[in-house]
């Protein structure tokens, strides 16, 4: 370690670490590979010493810039997007088209084949079980499968056209509820919810809910089992067009954005204690979508 004219340490590459003497191991800033620290880093007792040099190792290494996520093998832009795909909050700032944001986003295939099939390899992974039904019937059969194994003695569902539809095609007693207007206490007793979604994501295997198309905030979370019914044609490739969608949909609406919006990513779970994955933590214990068409 040597002092210049101004009584700057300075440390070259390769010296040993800063433990003792405040010298900062890694690549330099110019060509003399020297990397300057701040003044009256000697010996680094004090916790603002510490801090100091902490600061100035970050501030080292954002000299140098970092490899950009995304696709591997796909050239990419080298700053990400500043603006959201739903608009910027920064005055006069350009909404950014959706295929910036895709490049910093794991790839999805073209064809609805494609995002089915990576949608349904999400979900295994996720612990969400998933079935594509050919019509609603098919899709009834399959909750009543469920009510036989676990032995239900009713399910929630709300007004929708879909979920209402495919509810009634079972054998089971409906409860159903909408947005503010049920009994917490009877929903908290249902073994099973069906609900409808607005889209599924095949990228991240999630679903978006919103109050307005799920029977409102209760009801895919207290009933310990979630089911969920779409179309083939509720399913997006990626998130932008999930946020896209969202825009279309509830954006221009007259009463705008509803008040609740989620994306449901498998079913609840936790691992804070001992690192052991639980699920049905904070919510339903079991997610079922199911794809009709």
């Amino acid at each position: 370690m040597a002092k210049d004219s101004k009584g700057k340490k300075h440390v070259k590459p390769g010296a040993a670490g800063a433990s003792k003497g405040g010298a900062v191991s890694g690549a330099g800033t110019g060509s003399t590979g020297v990397v300057d620290l701040p003044p009256g880093l000697g010996a680094l007792t004090p916790p603002e010493d510490q801090r100091k040099l902490v600061f100035a190792r970050i501030q080292e290494a954002l000299r140098f810039p970092a490899p950009v996520p995304g696709h591997a093998g796909h050239s990419h832009s080298s700053t990400p997007p500043a603006a959201s795909v739903l608009g910027s909050s920064a005055p006069g700032a350009q909404a950014s088209p959706p295929r910036a944001y895709r490049e910093w986003l794991p790839a999805v295939g073209p064809s609805v084949q494609d995002q089915i099939a990576l949608f349904a390899r999400n979900s295994e992974e996720l612990k969400t079980e998933f079935f594509e039904c050919p019509d609603e019937a098919a899709a009834a059969q399959q909750i009543q499968k469920l009510s036989t194994e676990g032995n239900w003695s009713e399910i929630a569902t709300h007004s929708d056209e879909l979920a209402l539809r495919v509810s009634q095609k079972t054998a089971l007693p409906l409860y159903v509820v909408d947005e503010g207007r049920f009994d917490i206490a009877r929903l908290e007793r249902c073994p099973a919810a069906v609900s409808a979604v607005d889209v599924l994501i095949a990228q991240t295997g999630s679903l978006l809910v919103t109050a307005r198309s799920a029977g409102g905030r209760a009801l895919s979370v207290l009933p310990p089992h979630h089911i969920a019914v779409a179309r083939r044609s509720q399913i997006v490739p990626d998130l932008p067009a999930a946020y896209e969608f969202a825009a279309k949909k509830y954006g221009m609406a007259p009463g705008g954005y509803p008040s609740f919006m989620s994306f449901i990513t498998g079913p609840s779970r936790t691992g804070d204690i001992e690192r052991i994955l639980v699920l049905g933590a904070h919510g339903p214990k079991r997610l079922t979508v199911l794809l009709i068409g």
